[in-house]
């Protein structure tokens, strides 16, 4: 079970989840967590029990050693913390974990449960997938809704997805059958570049979470580390000229199918965005 350190009023929570392993390529998914706990100074509200979802010969406990000497031992889990934020006034509870090895429906089960004694409305999951996209342009976030009120309203898709599948998508498949809106925003990780961190991604992510959330996210020294990983990336290109081939190759066919980047609805969101930072202090 969750043990909660009590369960605080929220007011018009949304429940924010990613999880490491199958579901997050470069890590992309759970820096982006990291980074909003971080940002919006987050306070734990509990965890769970790791002993009835881990295999710990596959998700090692952790040992350090305390300035005190004594020796601790960390075990993985799942953690959730609770960000309230003043402008505008809404609560977030944040989850991020590692991708259970077992029980994956009593898992979601105990997830939802904890989100409806927290008054959660919504849900939103983040991932990562390896893809043929190229590092050069911008990292494609494709998102899906669980009804089709919701899909339409955000300009999502319902998801058509079919084969094999992580904790985020029966996660997902749990909120639908509780009744539980939820959307999914997956990002599109190069996979010729697939060795974390990669926050070119974890960016594209928060972006799309800024705009879902309509709230401001603070974004730091990401946007820089960003336009370095793709510095580097460009200077490993040009050291391997069938990888630069192949990076153009990509660049062509998502030049092609990508025009409408550019639009006016792009450039008007990007816009917004822009403005939303500028007025807030913290951004």
């Amino acid at each position: 079970m969750i043990e909660l350190d009590g369960v605080p009023e929220l007011v018009d929570p949304v429940l924010v989840a990613a999880f490491e392993g199958w579901n997050d390529a470069g890590d992309a998914s759970t820096d982006a967590l990291e980074h909003l706990e971080r940002v919006w100074g987050a306070e734990p509200l509990g965890e769970l029990d790791p002993e009835e979802y881990y295999d710990f010969q596959v998700n090692r406990p952790q040992v350090s050693v305390g300035a005190d000497g004594r020796r601790h031992i960390a075990w993985p889990t799942t953690r959730l913390a609770v960000a309230r934020l003043p402008l505008p006034r809404r609560d977030v509870v944040l989850l991020r974990g590692i991708e259970p090895s077992m029980r994956w429906r009593t898992f979601c089960r105990e997830v939802l449960d904890v989100a409806a004694d927290l008054g959660v409305e919504t849900v939103v999951t983040l991932g990562a997938l390896l893809a043929d996209t190229p590092h050069t342009r911008p990292i494609p976030i494709t998102g899906t809704a669980t009804d089709a009120v919701a899909a339409r309203r955000l300009g999502f898709e319902r998801s058509t997805y079919e084969g094999p599948t992580g904790i985020v998508g029966v996660l997902q498949s749990a909120c639908e059958r509780a009744g539980l809106p939820a959307v999914s925003l997956w990002a599109a990780v190069p996979h010729y570049v697939s060795q974390p961190p990669c926050p070119k991604a974890t960016l594209a992510l928060l972006r799309r979470v800024e705009d879902l959330l309509d709230i401001p996210v603070p974004l730091g020294d990401l946007v820089e580390e960003a336009r370095a990983w793709e510095r580097g990336v460009d200077e490993l290109a040009e050291e391997d000229e069938e990888v630069a081939e192949y990076v153009r190759a990509l660049e062509d066919a998502r030049d092609t199918a990508d025009l409408p980047e550019a639009s006016g609805d792009a450039i008007a969101r990007e816009f917004e965005r822009y403005l939303k930072r500028r007025d807030d202090p913290a951004g």
